[in-house]
């Protein structure tokens, strides 16, 4: 009896910690210290490590692979002409036999840098430039560089500052993941003494929860009896556990509001049956894990319509080896957003009431490393603690927000990646309360504050 117990509860609550949304209790109520600008934030974490020489540079290839061929390959981000010569950076021309050669459509019909305030100059000022430790900052504000992997961040995260201070549920906050490798799973809330598990944000890897591994063993909800399905057990177990072994860690309790836990099952059980029918709503394109992931979080958005959804992705990374796979990945991520922009404005109540905010973990390296592609284009790695691995830049648009107004430049660089945290907490008007706590980095602020 105490085996099956164990398989039935025990197992199940571990499927829940890494690949279903975690679902915590309500946030203490705090009185805000402004009117709030917008009713609700998406921020992107935009994509596995950007040059800025390919996005708001807009050099293509020529700051890249040596040819003089410049052009912008994100336009529904960026305003800008689009390369005339050597397109590698869209869907394969069949007909022609040119792999990338048909760029994607634009989503928009408006860019968002003109909609919105672009900072194209911004900096990844402490630290080394790697994934984990870009999207802590991203997610805390804080830098903590010698911080490492498989830890969570040790200072609180925004989801905690809004629950504790804003009174948000754990509906209200989500952080979608493009999937559960590189600590992803432990950035819905931190590991400090005042906050942590109970202000957390509920954390999901959708193509990982309704792919294969989640058809097979979540779909029917069903337990699983040890005498005759123990293999499948195990199976689920390892599936579970991969990319998340930690000595000593056990996995915590995790707490239900009832009408929170009812919403998500159902919201579960109906996402399951749109994968099974096909109508899950995705990008036109949508062929890598970025596409997917981002099509996912609409339908978090359009279920919950959560007041922060923070989505991240990562195809962009191939960069390491592939640089035409990273040009494609580089456009597919602009359709990504421009594609969830869209989608947020046919959301009854969060059309014309939300704020998007997009940027990269970090930069890359200036110069390239020794692998070439099928095109003999060189890769680029985020190796050393170069000036352009510290280059990014920050979109944001929505109410309130400038159209088509840039802030900073490549001789006068505005802005830090600490500055999201702070922003979003100025978005719901809890700016000062956040600030006030001490825990942010000291030069952090709030990107209002820096226009």
């Amino acid at each position: 009896m105490k085996r099956r117990k164990f398989i039935t509860s025990s197992t199940l609550a571990s499927a829940g910690a890494l690949t279903m949304p975690y679902v915590l209790p309500s946030g203490l109520l705090g009185a805000m210290t402004k009117p709030p600008i917008s009713e609700y934030v998406v921020f992107v974490l935009f994509a596995g490590g950007v040059r800025q020489q390919e996005s708001v540079l807009q050099r293509y290839l020529a700051e890249g692979q040596n040819e003089d061929i410049e052009g912008n390959i994100m336009y529904n981000m960026l305003a800008g002409a689009p390369p005339i010569d050597k397109i590698a950076y869209g869907q394969d021309d069949t007909v022609n036999d040119i792999i990338g050669g048909i760029p994607i459509n634009p989503i928009l019909q408006t860019p968002l840098d003109q909609l919105g305030t672009l900072f194209p100059e911004v900096r990844f000022s402490k630290g080394g430039a790697g994934h984990f430790s870009g999207l802590s900052t991203g997610v805390s504000g804080n830098y903590y560089s010698t911080q490492g992997l498989r830890n969570r961040p040790l200072s609180p995260t925004i989801f905690e500052y809004l629950r504790r201070y804003g009174g948000f549920k754990a509906t209200d906050c989500w952080f979608v993941s493009v999937g559960i490798t590189g600590s992803r799973p432990l950035l819905n809330y931190s590991a400090h003494a005042d906050y942590g598990r109970p202000y957390g944000g509920n954390f999901i890897a959708p193509t990982v929860t309704f792919g294969t591994p989640g058809m097979k063993n979540y779909q029917d909800f069903k337990n699983y009896h040890p005498d005759t399905e123990w293999q499948t057990i195990l199976e689920m177990r390892e599936f579970l556990n991969q990319n998340f072994s930690q000595p000593g860690l056990e996995i915590a309790h995790l707490y239900n509001d009832v009408n929170e836990e009812d919403s998500i099952k159902e919201f579960v059980k109906s996402t399951f049956e749109k994968v099974s029918n096909g109508s899950v709503i995705l990008p036109p394109v949508n062929d890598n894990n970025d596409l997917k992931t981002v099509g996912y979080a609409v339908e978090v958005l359009n279920w919950f319509k959560p007041k922060l959804m923070v989505v991240d992705m990562t195809n962009i990374d191939v960069c390491h080896g592939d640089y035409t796979s990273y040009l494609k990945n580089l456009h597919r991520a602009d359709h990504a957003v421009g594609f969830l922009w869209r989608e947020i404005q046919r959301i009854p109540g969060m059309a014309g009431n939300t704020t998007m905010l997009v940027m990269p973990e970090h930069g890359r390296d200036l110069d390239h490393n020794p692998i070439k592609d099928d095109n003999d284009w060189y890769a680029y790695d985020h190796s050393g603690n170069n000036e352009n691995v510290r280059r990014i830049f920050s979109l944001m648009v929505g109410p309130g927000i400038d159209g088509s107004l840039r802030v900073g430049s490549v001789d006068n660089p505005i802005g830090d990646a600490s500055d999201i945290v702070p922003t979003i907490a100025d978005l719901f008007g809890l700016k000062d309360i956040v600030a006030s706590k001490g825990l942010l980095e000291p030069t952090a602020r709030s990107l209002f504050d820096r226009m």
